[in-house]
């Protein structure tokens, strides 16, 4: 029985030479013009000379990657050269889907009509036997080892009974090679890899040896690139010590945890895959660091709060001490702001403490409000989850136009959780962010009333097709107390406007005090929101909200707004343009917020 053996090398030549034709074809389709029907077909007007006819199972692949001659007479020396080319050509076409035995003949027709390529890719190979063995120190005989050289060979993904595609042959091999470099053995390598087809049968016997080579640990880090920030910066980051076992999730980790802060601009993190320093290979980490000051002005317009323009300072080394300085005054039509924080650096298991202070001046709803605040909180970035847990102390003086004037004052211990897990942390499309937060004061420790604030919010993305996303939002609050009196404004609840109630003003759905609107003890809202994109950056959306806010639940009285906007995927971030209408009052709002820093 004959058997044709084919190694490793020459099945990628295959895969190249395909994959060559695959980038030259695209250029092609890509040119003004030229597409698969004039190729095909040579255009209006000019009758093809050849033909191809083939089984649907190849005919896509013949079709987007083959090109048949554009000349309308051929000659039987340019057929002959045509059918050289053919032979190869698609030779390597099929093999690489697994058609090893392909036949390819030319079909001469009268004068009249074009002659026909007949491809029949014959039978299609299959996997018949797999051996998958192991050498070095992952093959030693004991029970943890076995566990994983058994967990590796069942996740081999091109398995007996499959079709043998070249394609999906290197990629498993790329992905077993992966997995056993991942976790201890850095240096691993494919000793051997060979695909036997047997022409006639068509099955392929596959086997792949790899060799673990050694296990790794850490060794010592190698720092270069500090100038201004002391080493100790780094090594307090690192989630693992000399002598552990090397982990590449945990070096990646490393390297995204240093590119995060703000003192470096770029960071690499490396080991080199040495095997005669695996008991402690050194860690080598590159940094360049970024400018330490830095001051930025910036503006906008939100139909919630108005234009804006802003000034802001940053000192990422406060004190010669890493420490990480933030202040900015915000200007707006209906708020204006000034806020200043310092950061510690986040420890290596991502906390890290933050002292703030800010005062703000708004007029929203024929409600003024002058607030001042200060505050320290622990923070924490583990995964997908974020948490903050502070005790602010803030005083609120609110005068509603037409209400009662009061100077409140609380000092509040507040918690917030944050789990966020979509696909792309500006432009979302698939995923969701969940919010809960809890905080609230005593009379008894220098607040006017007692009181506690709950609310949680959930958002969600999910796609449908390529250009479809629908997006949902819900959102409750509940504040536990006497009465609402006492409480300052920013732990009772407003709806209305830009990501609440769209069709109603900023803050227009509350509690009526004279003239003005503030806030009550409960809300409640939500969203359904289903988004086209025309093209990758531009698209429309049509929704409805639904919400309000009350001093109780049993007030609610939820309002229905409903329109449809614009999106724009800006440089800057997510734009968005809507006209909604409120149903209870029957008026058309334009809802838009956009920021350009400059």
């Amino acid at each position: 029985m004959p058997i044709v053996t084919i190694s490793g090398i020459l099945l990628r030549v295959h895969f190249i030479r395909a994959m060559i034709r695959v980038l030259v074809t695209s250029l092609l389709f890509s040119v003004p013009g030229i597409g698969i029907a004039q190729i095909w077909q040579f255009g209006k007007g000019n009758p093809p000379s050849i033909t191809i006819t083939a089984p649907e199972s190849v005919r896509d692949l013949l079709r987007t990657h083959f090109v048949l001659p554009t000349e309308a007479d051929m000659d039987e020396t340019a057929r002959a050269a045509f059918m050289r080319r053919a032979q190869r050509e698609i030779s390597d076409l099929l093999a690489t889907e697994g058609y090893f035995t392909p036949r390819i003949t030319l079909e001469l027709t009268p004068s009249d009509k074009p002659a026909v390529l007949d491809v029949e890719p014959g039978p299609r190979t299959l996997v018949d036997e797999l051996s998958i063995e192991f050498k070095g120190d992952i093959a030693i005989d004991e029970p943890e080892r076995r566990a994983r050289v058994e967990k590796l060979r069942d996740a081999w993904s091109l398995r007996a009974g499959q079709p043998f595609r070249s394609s999906v042959w290197e990629e498993a091999k790329a992905v077993l090679l992966s997995s056993v470099a991942g976790d201890d053995y850095l240096a691993a390598t494919i000793e051997e890899s060979r695909a036997e087809v047997d022409a006639i049968s068509s099955r392929a016997r596959l086997s792949v040896t790899v060799d673990s080579g050694p296990a790794f640990r850490y060794g010592n880090l190698i720092i270069t690139g500090l100038n201004r920030y002391d080493q100790s910066l780094i090594s307090g980051l690192t989630p693992f010590k000399a002598g552990d076992r090397y982990r590449r999730d945990q070096l990646l980790a490393f390297q995204t945890k240093l590119q995060n802060l703000p003192q470096f601009g770029s960071a690499v993190v490396h080991i080199a895959p040495d095997e005669a320093v695996h008991e402690a290979a050194p860690i080598e980490v590159v940094l360049s660091e970024a400018q330490s000051q830095r001051v930025a002005f910036g503006g906008g317009y939100s139909s919630n709060t108005g234009a804006r323009g802003e000034i802001s300072y940053t000192n990422n080394d406060l004190l010669d001490r890493a420490l990480r300085l933030n202040s900015m005054l915000r200007l707006e039509q209906k708020r204006q702001t000034f806020w200043t924080n310092l950061d510690s650096i986040p420890d290596r298991t991502g906390r890290w403490f933050s002292l703030g202070a800010n005062v703000e001046r708004t007029f929203i709803q024929q409600l003024e409000t002058m607030r001042e605040r200060v505050g320290i909180s622990r923070n924490q970035l583990s995964g997908n989850f974020e948490t903050r847990l502070a005790i602010n102390w803030q005083r609120e003086d609110r005068d509603p136009k037409g209400g009662l004037h009061q100077v409140n004052q609380t000092l509040a211990l507040d918690g917030q959780l944050r789990h966020r897990n979509v696909d792309n942390p500006l432009f979302p499309r698939d995923g969701s962010i969940t919010e809960l937060r809890i905080g609230g004061g005593s009379s008894q420790v220098l607040s006017d009333q007692d009181f506690l604030r709950t609310y949680v919010r959930h958002q969600f993305w999910y796609p449908v097709g390529d250009r479809h996303v629908l997006f949902l939002r819900g959102e409750l609050g509940y504040t536990f107390a006497p009465s609402r009196f006492g409480i300052p404004q920013e732990y009772l609840f407003r709806a209305g406007g830009i990501q609440s109630v769209r069709g109603y003003a900023f803050q227009r759905l509350g509690v009526r005090e004279g003239q003005a609107v503030v806030g009550g003890r409960a809300m409640a809202t939500g969203t359904v929101e289903y988004n086209h994109w025309f093209i990758p950056n531009w698209g429309g959306a049509v929704f409805a909200d639904i919400g309000d806010a009350a001093d109780s639940m049993q007030r609610l009285e939820p309002v229905v707004g409903y329109g449809g906007g614009i999106r724009w995927r800006s440089p800057v971030g997510p734009l968005a343009l809507d006209l909604a209408r409120g149903h209870r009052d029957g008026k058309l709002r334009m809802h838009f917020s956009i920021a350009v820093a400059f």
